[in-house]
């Protein structure tokens, strides 16, 4: 699988306090919704990730009902997040 610059710019450091909106698959829209919802940091995010043990389609489904993310958004996010924690977890 081909991945984005945004997801290999995620994955390339720790996740420090980056915007929700870095995360590969969340763009600005997404990102507003993520945020409004108290989703406001890539760590938020990823704490829901292992809040839902890293299982791919419990967090896609999570995201679609969460933010409204489709197929391949909630896909880019998982995959980001799971590479992300790969490294660094």
């Amino acid at each position: 699988m081909t991945t984005s610059q945004k997801h290999r710019d995620f994955v390339a450091e720790t996740m420090g306090e980056k915007p929700v909106g870095s995360l590969a698959g969340i763009g600005e829209v997404l990102g507003k919704k993520l945020e409004e919802r108290g989703f406001d940091q890539a760590y938020v995010v990823l704490g829901q990730f292992l809040v839902l043990q890293k299982d791919e389609d419990l967090f896609r489904e999570w995201l679609k009902d969460t933010c409204g993310a489709n197929a391949k958004q909630s896909r880019d996010c998982f995959g980001c997040l799971r590479e992300w924690c790969d490294a660094f977890l």
